[in-house]
C-alpha cells in the first residue's frame, strides 16, 4: 500500500475550518482553546467493513495528530457487524460497503448515511494459475463450482481453491450481487478479513477470491472481465460494475464532535490525497450514481 505523500500539517487548516470541538461529547463539558478547538477528551469507536478500514485508520491517525484530545479506535469485523453495532449504540460509527437498507434486521430510518468514498472490487487469483482475464460467465462458473480446474478457462492444470469472505461481509455481498446474479456460491473456505484473503490467495496455488482495489498489489493477479480491466477509471462510468459506496453510518442523534470528524473525512484534502493514495475513489470523481436497488443514473 502506498505511503501518503503529504504531512498532517498540510491539512491543519482543513481541521480548523470544520470547527473541531464546537460541542459537548456524550454529555461532557467543553472547554475551548484560543483557536476554537475543543480541549475536551473525545472518544470515538468505528467498527465494520475491512474494505474501508485502511482509509479510516489513516485518516484517524492524521486527525489525532492535530487533535490530541481525540481518541479514535478503528476495528474490522465486516459491514454487517458495523451496521448492527451502530444500530444498537454499541459503537459510534458503523463502517459498511452496504446500504443499511440491504442488511436484514437494520432499521435504516434510525441511521444517518455518510458516504465517504467509492471502492472497486475485483476477482483475484494466485499468480501461478495462469489466468489474467475471464468472461463474466466464466467467472460466475468459477464461483458457483462449475469450473473446478483452471485449464477449463485457459489457465494451468491446477485445481480451483475457492476463498470467500464470511457471511455479513459487504465485499462479499457486492461481489455476489454483480457477479453471481442470484446464483449460490460454491462452498469454500471463508475468511473475515480482507488482509487474510490477500495472504491466502498470494500463497495458495489455484486460490481465487475477490478484494477491494485498495488491497490489490503485485502479490496477486487481478482478473479482467470481458476485456475490462479492474481500474478506477473504469469504475467512474460503471464500465466496471463491481463497486460499492463506502459508508460511515451514525445514529441520527449522534454527538456533534463525531460529525466534526466525519466532516474531516469528507474534506477536500482527505478526498483528493488520502483516498486516492490508498486506492479508493472520491465520490466527486464518479460520473454515475447508484441507488440501493442498483439503478444507475
Amino acid at each position: 500500500m502506498k505511503k501518503l505523500l503529504f504531512s498532517a500539517s498540510l491539512i491543519f487548516s482543513v481541521i480548523l475550518a470544520v470547527g473541531c470541538g464546537s460541542s459537548d461529547n456524550k454529555g461532557g463539558s467543553s472547554a475551548s482553546t484560543e483557536k476554537g478547538k475543543s480541549s475536551e477528551k473525545v472518544s470515538i469507536t468505528a467498527v465494520g467493513s475491512t474494505a474501508i478500514q485502511p482509509l479510516v485508520e489513516k485518516a484517524s491517525e492524521i486527525y489525532m495528530t492535530d487533535n490530541p484530545n481525540y481518541s479514535i479506535t478503528v476495528q474490522g469485523g465486516g459491514s454487517g457487524t458495523g451496521l448492527s453495532q451502530v444500530s444498537s449504540g454499541a459503537v459510534d460509527i458503523g463502517n459498511s460497503d452496504l446500504f443499511a437498507e440491504e442488511k436484514d434486521g437494520i432499521d435504516a430510518g434510525k441511521l444517518e448515511d455518510h458516504k465517504i468514498a467509492v471502492v472497486g472490487i475485483a476477482p483475484i487469483v494466485n499468480k501461478d494459475a495462469g489466468v489474467t482475464g475471464l468472461t463474466m460467465q466464466q467467472l460466475r462458473d468459477v464461483f458457483t463450482g462449475k469450473v473446478t480446474n483452471w485449464k477449463e478457462v485457459g489457465g494451468k492444470d491446477m485445481d480451483v481453491a475457492l476463498v470467500n469472505r464470511a457471511e455479513g461481509s459487504g465485499t462479499r455481498a457486492t461481489f455476489e450481487k454483480w457477479v453471481l446474479d442470484g446464483a449460490s456460491a460454491a462452498k469454500g473456505q471463508e475468511q473475515d478479513s480482507s488482509g487474510t484473503v490477500h495472504k491466502i490467495v498470494a500463497e495458495t496455488p489455484g486460490a481465487v477470491s475477490y478484494l477491494a482495489f485498495s488491497y490489490i498489489d503485485d502479490a496477486v493477479q487481478a482478473i479482467a472481465i470481458d476485456g475490462v480491466e479492474p481500474k478506477a477509471e473504469n469504475v467512474l462510468d460503471n464500465s466496471w460494475t463491481i463497486w460499492a459506496y463506502e459508508h460511515m453510518y451514525t445514529q441520527k442523534d449522534t454527538d456533534k464532535n463525531i460529525l466534526v470528524f466525519l466532516d474531516f473525512m469528507k474534506s477536500a484534502d482527505v478526498q483528493e490525497h488520502v483516498i486516492k493514495e490508498l486506492g479508493y475513489i472520491p465520490i466527486s470523481d464518479m460520473k454515475v450514481e447508484r441507488d440501493v436497488d442498483g439503478k444507475v443514473k
